[in-house]
């Protein structure tokens, strides 16, 4: 299967297209405004969580619209602007790293995700979401199990999310080079925690996440808000 530009995509990314079967279900029951949801940065160690949210046309489609994970960084990137113009509307709503640490994950992950359908200037009929737990709260979402892998307006969601951090992360890593942000984007990797141990956490970090315990680092304390003692969310 090739794309617009000519190039072929990968044989694992050509096979795994999502559609727009969902979408058309809820069309043809009489729902007009779908919009898909996916979150990205929820185990990152630092940085945004980040919620895209998609609304896509009805009768037109672009080539390679996939799952955010199982494209590579410069296929996202040139993805981006296609998705991000082909969408009736779309949006990015974000959770601080503070916001995180002070709220927990899942209410951060409702704010985020409040603020990113509060983005797209419409009120949606429905809100089709990756995954079995409905972090929207919305009375009106519909969950799909590997949505990002299945439904198109998830995985358009997922695409314009990743990027939308990805580059924030990279932006970030000019003023913690010893972090290599732009490579790992908050996650843990060995360089990152090697870096957590020589400096200690930056002011973009998540002060609440677990790995706070397990530095050899010992001038920053893990930091858990009272009301966020038992939250196992935070457990990454």
């Amino acid at each position: 299967m090739a794309g617009r530009n000519g190039r072929r995509l990968r044989p694992a990314v050509a096979r795994s297209a999502p559609t727009r079967q969902f979408e058309r279900e809820l069309w043809e029951a009489g729902h007009e405004v779908l919009v898909g949801i996916d979150e990205v940065g929820r185990g990152s160690w630092a940085g945004p969580l980040m919620v895209g949210a998609a609304v896509i046309p009805r009768d037109r489609r672009i080539v390679g619209v996939r799952d955010s994970k199982a494209l590579t960084e410069p296929e996202r990137e040139a993805l981006f602007p296609k998705v991000a113009a082909w969408c009736v509307t779309w949006a990015v709503g974000a959770a601080s790293e503070v916001e995180c640490d002070e709220l927990g994950m899942a209410d951060a992950q409702r704010l985020a995700a409040a603020r990113a359908i509060d983005g797209l200037g419409v009120v949606p009929d429905q809100v089709l979401i990756d995954g079995p737990w409905d972090f929207v709260g919305t009375g009106n979402t519909v969950r799909i199990v590997k949505g990002d892998a299945r439904c198109l307006s998830i995985a358009a969601a997922s695409v314009l999310a990743k990027v939308t951090r990805d580059r924030y992360m990279r932006a970030e890593a000019e003023h913690f080079p010893a972090f290599a942000f732009e490579q790992n984007k908050g996650y843990p990797c060995p360089r990152h925690r090697t870096a957590l141990n020589g400096y200690g956490p930056t002011s973009i970090h998540r002060r609440s996440w677990v790995f706070m315990e397990h530095m050899i680092w010992t001038g920053y304390p893990r930091a858990v808000p009272a009301n966020r003692a038992t939250d196992q969310l935070a457990l990454f």
